[in-house]
């Protein structure tokens, strides 16, 4: 197992560092710490597998370094760095068995065969693969090839992290949630430093004890699942997390008050002291964070557009003003009549500047 630092990792593909905006890893720096489950989420061409590429070597960083436990690999060939990849289309031979690929690895290591019996067992058992070890590979199903190909890299006792690149992609959705669940009780029982890249946010909420989000090359935020949706440091984040996302309301401070098109809200003195002047200002408040107005509250006049039923809940589609929101109502509450005061709850709804968080409006 190992620590894993991204000090100042920079790089083009095309090899000029002074174009930023061609950059495909704009400059980052992070720890992965020893036995870690991360998740390196983000949409399509965001620089997420470049990443992945460079800590496992596949991929020569422009600029910076990586650190395996204070040792700069950054000249590492990948076959020195004793790290396991599992890619989104299983790498195996198809004309061997099960037992054959998951011992191939140590094999390949003059590991002793008595031992590479116990390995293979081990992780067989892990995997629930016990019932097709004698069988060929080629005729298994996709997810039980991609859990060889994860055991591969975990028969090996020298490996300092496990990779994974999109590996649940091509397997049916029926089948995702058991394998997910399988990867988080593979962790627990081996505590190696896995991470592991996907553009979906319900693997990486439901993988990852630390969620790394990144956009156009670059870390927008860290932190818990729930870090994430409750206070995103972005509205990129805000937006992309959360199904529907965020709610995000254009606005102007005026004294103590956040004022927008269809109503107003109070703003703390802290965040109107220390918001930065010259910066595009929006309120962020999610589905869950707006509700209609209680007898004698004072609300803002909404209308309603459409009513969508997602079974344990509905989303009310609103205008408020020249904004369109979405409110989330649990079910068998009532949608309120086409015209009604609503409210935000003020711990849920967030100050930005810049696309970038101040904090809650209360605070």
């Amino acid at each position: 197992m190992a620590e894993i630092v991204i000090d100042n990792v920079r790089h083009a593909y095309a090899g000029d560092l002074r174009d930023r905006a061609g950059l495909a890893i704009k400059g980052i720096d992070h720890h992965w710490r020893d036995g870690g489950a991360y998740a390196l989420l983000g949409p399509s061409g965001c620089g997420k597998s470049t990443l992945l590429n460079i800590i496992s070597g596949l991929v020569q960083p422009s600029a910076g370094r990586i650190l395996f436990d204070d040792r700069d690999v950054t000249d590492v060939p990948t076959e020195a760095r004793n790290i396991a990849q599992v890619f989104q289309f299983p790498v195996l031979y198809d004309t061997m068995s099960v037992f054959d690929n998951l011992a191939f690895p140590l094999r390949n290591r003059g590991v002793d065969r008595q031992r590479i019996q116990q390995r293979v067992e081990r992780v067989a058992e892990m995997l629930d693969l016990q019932p097709v070890l004698r069988k060929k590979a080629a005729g298994l199903s996709a997810a039980d090839k991609q859990k060889i190909s994860l055991g591969r890299g975990l028969a090996r006792e020298d490996v300092a992290a496990i990779l994974f690149d999109e590996p649940l992609t091509v397997i049916d959705p029926h089948i995702k949630y058991d394998l997910r669940r399988k990867l988080k009780l593979v962790h627990q029982a081996t505590r190696r430093t896995l991470i592991y890249v996907t553009h979906d946010q319900s693997e990486a909420m439901t993988f990852a004890d630390t969620v790394v989000v990144m956009a156009a090359g670059e870390v927008v935020q860290t932190g818990t699942p729930r870090e994430l949706y409750e206070r995103p440091a972005h509205t990129f984040v805000g937006r992309f997390i959360g199904s529907p996302g965020i709610n995000l309301i254009p606005c102007a401070l005026n004294g103590a008050m956040a004022e927008f098109s269809g109503g107003c809200l109070p703003v703390s003195g802290r965040l109107v002291q220390a918001a930065p002047r010259g910066q595009a200002l929006e309120i962020g408040v999610r589905p869950r964070g707006i509700r209609p107005a209680r007898r004698g509250e004072q609300g803002m006049r909404a209308a309603i557009r459409a009513v969508e039923q997602r079974g344990a809940f509905s989303l009310i589609k609103l205008q408020l003003g020249d904004n369109p929101l979405v409110m989330e109502l649990p079910d068998g509450e009532p949608a309120p009549s086409e015209s009604f005061d609503l409210v935000f709850d003020p711990d849920m709804t967030l100050l930005y500047a810049g696309q970038r968080l101040q904090g809650a409006i209360n605070a």
